[in-house]
């Protein structure tokens, strides 16, 4: 009996191997993987299992209806000892706080703002059509009642919901520097209070955000966290910077300056709702979050230090082998009897 065998990927048979290898099951024609002994473990395998339903054999080709799913829950009669997912444990989390929930909520505080000040910028556009229109031709009342109400309530509402995002933002900051501080086995040397009022008061936190994240993630061994805290730096400046030539623009007298100062401010919320929607973006990147603030798959590797070694055992023919075939070649030169005595028999190997 030979000990090197093909198992066929259909069926699951494994046939004895005598001479040459075969490419196709006898028994369902399926595809024959390639020849290694009956015992070979797994490591010595180029081919692997795969699991299948329990009755896909009997419903293949048979044309039977297949039996109805049984009601209620599904359940294991013992516990599973395969799997496809080595997924890391969860870290425990901590009760949720006030600051932490006000650092979770940060991210679609940001959105709304962002979502605010596109409206605002909107109403804005829409008041300096009704300004050009109004140059040859009268604006009915109303019209000019509706833009103001516009014009008036976005602004307001994208001032309220940039105040809280603000907060919520410095939340989270606080949270970033912490865990910055303690990979490197620190404590954050800035109190939340002083990260507050950096962050906060006008004028300062055109400079003091973006020190704070500098602090915490100077000499990370990723680049990339500096390069995009100083890019969201400069968009925070220029946020700020375009926002105070705004409210300087409204103390214009000119009717043409007043139509001007409508058009800046629709492109000052424009920019705002941009520096927002960066910030969103720099926050979830800091934190290790996508685009959208979901967490990122974490990434196991592992480095292969083993030296490489054959899959399979090369063959080798045996005596037997070898006096089979001697054989056969006698047979040939004699009569066709001898041919059908030393024809090749195929001897299936149970599966193990």
């Amino acid at each position: 009996m030979s000990t090197v065998v093909q198992p066929c990927a259909r069926c699951g048979a494994r046939w004895a191997v005598h001479g040459a290898p075969m490419h196709w099951c006898p028994r369902c024609r399926g595809v024959l993987l390639s020849p290694g002994p009956v015992d070979a473990p797994p490591e010595r395998r180029n081919y692997r299992w795969v699991a299948r339903k329990p009755d896909h054999r009997g419903g293949r080709g048979t044309g039977r209806p297949r039996a109805e799913a049984a009601a209620g829950t599904p359940c294991y009669a013992e516990i599973p000892r395969w799997g496809l997912l080595d997924t890391p444990a969860a870290p425990d989390t901590a009760p949720a706080g006030r600051s932490a929930r006000a650092a979770a909520a940060a991210g679609r505080l940001l959105l709304w703002t962002a979502l605010a000040f596109a409206l605002a910028a909107l109403a804005e556009l829409g008041r300096y059509a009704i300004l050009l229109y109004n140059r040859t031709r009268l604006v009915a009342p109303l019209l000019l009642r509706v833009s103001d109400a516009a014009v008036l309530t976005f602004a307001v509402l994208a001032g309220v919901l940039a105040l809280l995002a603000a907060i919520a933002a410095v939340a989270r900051l606080i949270q970033l520097r912490a865990a910055a501080y303690a990979l490197v086995g620190r404590r954050d040397p800035r109190s939340p209070r002083t990260l507050l009022l950096g962050s906060l008061i006008p004028v300062l936190n055109l400079v003091w955000p973006g020190v704070f994240l500098t602090e915490a993630f100077t000499g990370r061994r990723d680049p990339r966290a500096l390069r995009l805290i100083r890019i969201w730096w400069v968009f925070w400046v220029l946020g700020g910077t375009v926002a105070v030539a705004a409210l300087c623009w409204r103390t214009a007298d000119s009717l043409q300056s007043k139509a001007d100062g409508v058009l800046f401010t629709a492109l000052t919320d424009l920019v705002a709702a941009a520096v927002a929607l960066l910030t969103f973006g720099v926050l979830n990147a800091l934190s290790g979050r996508d685009l959208r603030g979901r967490a990122r798959a974490a990434h196991r590797l592992t480095v292969a230090v083993d030296p490489a070694v054959p899959v399979i055992a090369p063959l080798h023919r045996t005596e037997q082998a070898r006096s089979t075939a001697d054989a056969r070649q006698n047979s040939a030169a004699g009569d066709n009897t001898g041919d059908e005595a030393v024809d090749r028999e195929q001897e299936e190997v149970g599966a193990k």
